[in-house]
């Protein structure tokens, strides 16, 4: 349609604004009402629009709709000329034919822009495209009568080209074949379906369509005089076996004749010289019997029949298919395709069923032998059957809104997004690209700026205002505020923000690797074999791991400075009185046994009374004292346990002067006056702190205190207090 049209502001009278408005006569009242908006204007396919108004509601009428479906194909033409379309309609015809009329408008128009947009595209993409137009024609408005509205402008569109001998648009016609001949027949509207495939098909291939119209032209007086023939005797021979039968000739539309010859590679005299008959019988039985005299009085081919009374096809369509050929003088002639159904059948084919039922009732089978392979087709098998009630719906009543759950919008290039009902511009955004919802940061609708949060509608068109990086907001994930619907964009933000808590962690665990790699003067070593070293696939597991405090780094220290070889043979083990024991520092430390070998505290576990302790033989260097729950320990114990022994704390432990150092780990918000407070903490409980590390990374700081404790047990009261501290996350002994 023209943008260009002058705008009417129409005058409201007292009656109409004040009463309702009465159904009787609607169609000529419609069509009065339309014809001084619309009588001297033009679409842009040169068609005058009344003459199209009258056009389309004759088609409507021919598909079965109601008089007041009929009247709502002049209200659609009259909405761009009025200033306020919505409320002027509502007022003379009702709220349900304003809502019609502007929605049908509204359709047309994001239509446009698709089909714009997606001219000259043939490929995978445009496929998946023409499908999402084909379910937003289904899903853009609750009222059904607007898909029918359409269908039958769009064929008038393409009869209004023939009758004048004009070109239409390849897209125009594309988008008809691909999706509104489709679109026909998943309703069941076939007669609408056959006519828009010819029409399409004859401007998209004008030369191969003329090519088959004078061949079927030549042959069409021999053709029916031999199918009258065929068909008067069938009916005749069914009748004598006693099936009631209609025998038809069937008519054959120019596409599917080259579908099928396209399909099945046959030339044109194989397809031309095929025969079509339809046998309508009284009931199931009958078809069945029908069949059984064909394939026993003609010859079947195999491989060409169809039972799709036992499997219907998706769309509902029941009637036995088989292909068969006259005997004649013992030779096989000419195939005849013949289609055998019930009456039942045979109208639901040409019309539609009635179905009042609700599309949740029928679930994805669908209903009565409609098969459906999903819930998308099972809703259209539904939507198919609700066709026939539209005759019941002249009181004004709205279809059902079999999409509900879905919406369908556009981007700025006009290509179709489909969303979940309710679903917002952050939405949208991840739908369209994960880096683009991660980014978005404003989004206009239909040009307008709208807060993040404003659910989107039908038809609209979304741009998304997005920074050149950053991240997703936290508040987006509160579903009480409402900014994301789908659950595969809540995903990706959850996703987004796990990523940078791993990032922090795997930051965190790097820089403690790499302290120690300094103080153990390996920072030549690469990062990844030492990871490798340690069983990790690469170095950014083991930071992780390290960032957790979830591996201790002292495995790492283990792996730099292994243990000494195991002795051979001949080797001895160094024996000598410690200076220590006589001074009475490590006194306390008794070698069960053995009471004259030197004695050494690990410096990997610092035990301290009353830990449990085990005693490990080393070379030239006495016997190491570890807690038993240590894990370098464990490792010598399971490499050479023969070098183990059994150790215990000796009677003087805690007197005066035998003091051991243990390390304190502290986790905590970081802080002015942190380490001041905890070593505040230490000084008041009289523990001596000998050495303190510690290291800041993003507000969170890591500390480790040596302190000299007289007794292990006390050290658990006192780490209660320091986790008491303000900040102090976690504090554990190492």
């Amino acid at each position: 349609m023209k943008l260009s049209e002058p705008v009417v502001d129409y005058p409201l009278s007292a009656a109409t604004a004040d009463s309702t408005p009465v159904q009787a006569n609607m169609l000529a009242r419609a069509r009065a009402f339309a014809e001084p908006l619309i009588a001297d204007e033009t679409l842009d396919t040169g068609e005058n629009t009344l003459g199209h108004a009258d056009a389309v509601a004759a088609i409507v009428a021919a598909m079965g709709g109601s008089e007041a479906m009929q009247a709502a194909s002049y209200l659609v033409y009259s909405c761009q000329h009025l200033n306020r379309p919505q409320e002027v309609i509502a007022k003379v015809f009702g709220d349900n034919f304003a809502a019609l009329a502007v929605e049908t408008t509204k359709l047309v128009y994001v239509q446009q822009q698709t089909r714009t947009a997606a001219a000259g595209s043939h490929t995978d993409g445009a496929g998946n495209q023409t499908e999402n137009v084909r379910k937003m024609l289904l899903a853009f408005s609750r009222d059904l009568r607007v898909v029918m509205l359409r269908l039958a402008s769009r064929l008038q569109t393409l009869r209004h080209a023939a009758a004048a001998k004009q070109p239409v648009a390849e897209n125009v016609a594309r988008e008809s074949l691909q999706v509104f001949a489709p679109l026909a027949n998943r309703l069941g509207i076939w007669q609408v379906k056959w006519e828009i495939e010819d029409l399409s098909f004859r401007f998209l291939e004008p030369e191969t369509y003329q090519l088959i119209a004078r061949l079927l032209d030549e042959k069409r007086t021999e053709r029916e005089g031999h199918i009258e023939q065929l068909r008067s005797q069938l009916e005749q021979d069914l009748a004598s076996q006693g099936v009631r039968a209609t025998v038809q000739g069937r008519p054959k539309n120019i596409y599917s004749i080259v579908k099928k010859m396209r399909g099945k590679s046959l030339d044109f005299a194989q397809v031309f010289d095929i025969l079509a008959l339809r046998v309508i019988v009284q009931d199931v039985k009958d078809c069945y019997a029908a069949l059984a005299w064909v394939h026993s009085h003609f010859q079947p081919i195999d491989e060409e029949f169809d039972d799709y009374i036992a499997r219907p096809k998706a769309n509902g369509y029941q009637s036995l298919h088989t292909v068969v050929r006259e005997m004649a003088d013992g030779r096989a002639g000419k195939p005849i395709e013949i289609q055998i159904r019930t009456e039942q059948m045979h109208d639901h084919a040409e019309h539609g069923v009635a179905a009042h039922w609700a599309y949740k009732e029928a679930g994805p089978k669908g209903y009565a032998g409609v098969w459906a392979g999903g819930e998308y087709d099972a809703k259209i098998a539904v939507l198919r059957q609700l066709l026939a009630w539209e005759r019941d719906l002249s009181d004004g009543q709205q279809g059902q809104g079999l999409f509900d759950d879905r919406i369908y919008v556009l981007t700025p290039d006009a290509a179709i997004v489909e969303l979940p009902q309710g679903a917002t511009a952050v939405d949208f955004a991840y739908t369209v690209h994960t880096s683009l919802g991660h980014r978005c940061r404003g989004a206009r609708i239909d040009g307008a700026m709208v807060p993040l949060n404003t659910p989107l509608q039908n038809g609209q068109t979304v741009e998304i205002i997005a920074a050149k990086e950053g991240g997703p907001s936290r508040d987006w994930l509160n579903a009480e505020l409402g900014y994301l619907v789908s659950h595969r964009a809540r995903a990706k933000v959850r996703a987004w923000f796990n990523a940078q808590v791993t990032h922090e962690t795997v930051a965190r665990g790097r820089e403690a690797v790499e302290k120690l790699l300094q103080r153990e003067g390996k920072t030549a070593l690469k990062l990844d074999d030492l990871a490798s070293r340690l069983g990790f696939k690469s170095a950014d597991d083991l930071f992780e791991v390290v960032g957790k405090d979830e591996f201790s780094l002292r495995n790492i220290e283990t792996l730099l400075r292994p243990p000494e070889p195991a002795p051979g043979p001949d080797d001895g083990v160094l024996i000598r009185k410690s200076r220590a024991t006589e001074k009475g520092v490590q006194g306390g430390v008794l070698v069960v046994g053995v009471s004259s070998l030197m004695t050494q505290l690990a410096k990997c576990c610092r035990p301290a009374p009353p830990d449990a302790i085990g005693g490990f033989v080393t070379r030239g260097h006495g016997v190491s004292i570890h807690r038993v729950d240590c894990s370098n320990f464990r490792t010598m114990v399971s490499q050479s346990a023969e070098r183990v022994i059994e150790v215990e704390w000796g009677a003087k432990k805690g007197e005066e002067g035998a003091v051991y150092a243990v390390d304190v780990a502290v986790e905590a918000l970081d802080r002015q006056g942190l380490l001041r407070d905890i070593s505040e903490v230490f000084a008041r409980e009289k523990m001596n702190v000998i050495g303190v590390q510690t290291q800041s990374v993003k507000g969170t700081a890591w500390m480790t205190f040596t302190i000299e404790i007289a007794d292990a047990a006390r050290l658990a009261q006192v780490l209660r207090i320091v986790g008491a501290v303000e900040g102090v996350r976690h504090a554990r002994r190492r």
